[in-house]
């Protein structure tokens, strides 16, 4: 996805560029690693340190670069398998030099030759790479990995001259440069952090229920601006996918704004007219009142006026989502197959923030939606490691959908079901619109009520209207002019209770 980049001096956006060829990461390097220098690529084992590395090479083995992996740990075999399980194949642009072949462990006729790095003095160590360097002469090199140099270096003097020397050396070839360290030795010395160019330093997180996360972030790039922070990434089948961290204000669209029903005369009422395209809605109540309900209102409208949608669901299964809805006349499926809508059910303890945020962005800039649900912010929360960091992402979304125009309507479950409830994060403040669905109880039964408490868009009814959930979907009352305390739970009656809807008119179906 195409980010606008930052601004740079002259010299230094003309300086050429070796991309990565990483989903993502481009764009939080602002277009890749400048060329000629070396950059450190750290994490512990098993953060995707290789994958990323290999993929730098097939990219410029692609543009017909030559490229030659470096390797102290790994073998030519394990290298290649593992490129194989992405379904890459390592063509002859790439070439895989083992500084450590394990073969000869066990042969007595090479005990001579035998290239171990805790036997081999450091000095011969860098003969065997630099040859292999001048024999290959190539564009790209991955350097795997600065823990055992440092462990032959023996001494913080030694390893930061040992460095040094390659840079040079690398540098005047002309040379983009990738070392990978494992961190396995000394996690405290830095003395690549200054010698290096830049430093991409990778982490994996380990939640206490789900998959781990994995996070990166770019602590230092000379002469060029970066796109700071962690941004979230995932290694999966095909390679690693970086997920930038959204900045909104970065995206900006012209548009005209213009006015959205949902259909139904009696919210668009409450509403004063409807929602204003460009803005967020959140549902608000307590579980069951019919939240995904309203939601989805403006799903079917959004059909009737020919444009798509996308919705993204926590916490239901799709398969009653479906069949519920299709009883409301509303068949979701066929508008999947019609591709009018765009359906994901999202598990929030295999999915990052980062990951969701992006597969809601591509839904508006690749699917073209129009309309977009996120049900609910519950789910939503529990992919968060912290409230703080739950709101921020949820304020650069919601900026960025109402900045492509796109019409967003959230919902969340509040704890309780009368009285006084409360929400398990507070995200009033950053919807434009926020519809608050009550039960209360009156003349022997339980019924639902609406009302609208914010509109920044403009004017909206300041009552309160009973409704009911149909076959034909949502049917709102008049204002409950004769209750008071509605939103208490338990109303007082003062007058005529006509303004009550019938609940032999039609046939309830669940929220």
């Amino acid at each position: 996805m195409a980010v606008k980049p930052l601004s740079n001096d002259a010299g230094i956006e003309s300086a050429p560029i070796a991309r990565t060829g990483v989903p993502g990461l481009d764009d939080v390097l602002m277009g890749g690693l400048t060329r000629g220098n070396i950059f450190l690529l750290e994490g512990a084992p098993g953060t995707g340190k290789t994958t990323i590395a290999l993929c730098f090479l097939m990219t410029g083995a692609q543009a017909g670069e030559r490229c030659l992996y470096i390797t102290l740990s790994e073998t030519e075999k394990e290298l290649r398998n593992g490129a194989a399980s992405h379904g890459w194949h390592l063509g002859d642009n790439v070439e895989i030099f083992e500084v450590t072949p394990p073969e000869s462990l066990l042969d007595a006729d090479h005990q001579q030759s035998l290239l171990y790095s805790s036997d081999l003095e450091l000095g011969e160590t860098t003969r065997l790479i630099l040859d292999a360097f001048e024999r290959v002469q190539p564009a790209r090199v991955v350097l795997d990995s600065l823990s055992e140099i440092r462990l032959l270096s023996q001494s913080s003097l030694r390893y930061r001259r040992q460095v040094l020397t390659l840079k040079h050396y690398f540098s005047r070839h002309g040379a983009t440069v990738l070392l990978l360290d494992d961190l396995t030795a000394d996690t405290t010395d830095k003395t690549v952090h200054s010698v290096a160019h830049g430093v991409i330093k990778l982490e994996e997180l380990a939640p206490d229920y789900g998959a781990e996360r994995r996070r990166l972030k770019v602590s230092k790039y000379r002469g060029r601006a970066i796109r700071g922070g962690y941004h979230d990434f995932a290694i999966r089948t095909g390679g690693v996918s970086v997920y930038p961290r959204l900045v909104a204000a970065e995206h900006r669209s012209q548009f005209a704004r213009c006015e959205i029903r949902s259909g139904v005369a009696e919210l668009d009422a409450l509403l004063g007219g409807g929602v204003e395209q460009g803005s967020s809605t959140l549902v608000l109540g307590p579980a069951g009142a019919g939240k995904s309900t309203f939601a989805l209102q403006f799903i079917r409208a959004a059909f009737g006026r020919g444009e798509k949608a996308a919705l993204f669901v926590f916490d239901e299964e799709l398969g009653l989502l479906f069949d519920r809805t299709r009883k409301m006349d509303l068949d979701l499926e066929a508008m999947c197959d019609t591709g009018q809508l765009y359906i994901e059910q999202v598990d929030a303890a295999e999915l990052s923030p980062g990951e969701f945020a992006h597969r809601v962005r591509s839904s508006v800039d690749n699917a073209q939606a129009k309309t977009v649900v996120i049900d609910s912010l519950n789910g939503y929360q529990a992919a968060m490691p912290e409230e703080n960091s739950l709101v921020l992402h949820i304020h650069e979304l919601l900026q960025y959908l109402n900045r492509r125009g796109a019409a967003t309507f959230l919902t969340v479950a509040q704890h309780g079901l009368f009285g006084d409830m409360k929400a398990p994060v507070d995200v009033t403040y950053l919807a434009d619109t926020v519809v608050l669905l009550r039960y209360f109880e009156a003349l022997g039964r339980v019924r639902r009520a609406v009302s609208i408490i914010k509109k920044r868009t403009g004017a909206h009814e300041e009552t309160i209207r009973e409704f009911r959930i149909s076959q034909s979907g949502l049917i709102i009352g008049a204002p409950l002019d004769s209750f008071h305390g509605v939103l208490r739970g338990v109303p007082t009656f003062a007058g005529d209770a006509r303004p009550l809807l019938d609940p032999g008119a039609m046939g309830n179906v669940s929220p």
